[in-house]
């Protein structure tokens, strides 16, 4: 785990010079492996839908693509690491579909909410999988942490179920402070 600024840069540095990974292609990478997931649901919904089994033939020849593919980002697939990768691929894919589907609705504050979970839950990929935060480090406390935060920075302002949504939202907590780390990353990385 990351833990100060010197730390991050030096694992910025090391990434850099020792050419380990190519982050762009790494994005693209995982962006193919969400749709590959994504089609092994799809053919194993198609089979119960129709029992034709050539479909179970399909699904499982994309999943072997999958797992090959897999092989290039998760370095170090200890654990449960290879398995909580894929569902957060799966996961960022449904979520950003469910976003698209209510940009089109209109909805755009849910919209934006399922975008920006979606992309807390790349950032949690990515950090996993540059090693930047331990799996053991993930806290569940970070709602907690949030509205300690928010009130924090309203000491002044009194604070009631009235005027508490006009408060705007700072994102404080593991995902904020992950998706930080990660776009610092990303952006060094670069071409």
């Amino acid at each position: 785990m990351i833990k100060n600024s010197d730390e991050l840069a030096k694992k910025i540095n090391d990434l850099k010079s020792d050419n380990k990974y190519d982050l762009a292609q790494g994005e693209d990478l995982s962006i193919a492996i969400m749709n590959l997931v994504s089609l092994e649901e799809h053919f194993f919904f198609t089979y119960q839908k129709t029992k034709e089994e050539q479909y179970l033939d399909m699904l499982n020849e994309i999943r072997l693509i999958r797992t090959e593919l897999m092989k290039d980002i998760v370095k170090n697939p200890g654990g449960e690491v290879w398995c909580i990768s894929k569902h957060l691929l799966a996961t960022v894919m449904r979520l950003n579909e469910v976003g698209t589907k209510q940009l089109k609705q209109q909805e755009i504050a849910n919209a934006k909410d399922s975008f920006q979970k979606a992309y807390d839950l790349y950032s949690l990929f990515w950090a996993l999988n540059l090693e930047v935060v331990n799996i053991t480090d993930v806290k569940k406390d970070v709602d907690l942490e949030n509205e300690v935060n928010l009130i924090d920075d309203h000491k002044e302002a009194e604070i009631t179920k009235e005027n508490i949504k006009n408060i705007p939202q700072k994102r404080t907590g593991l995902f904020a402070k992950i998706g930080d780390l990660v776009q610092k990353v990303i952006d060094c990385c670069k071409e």
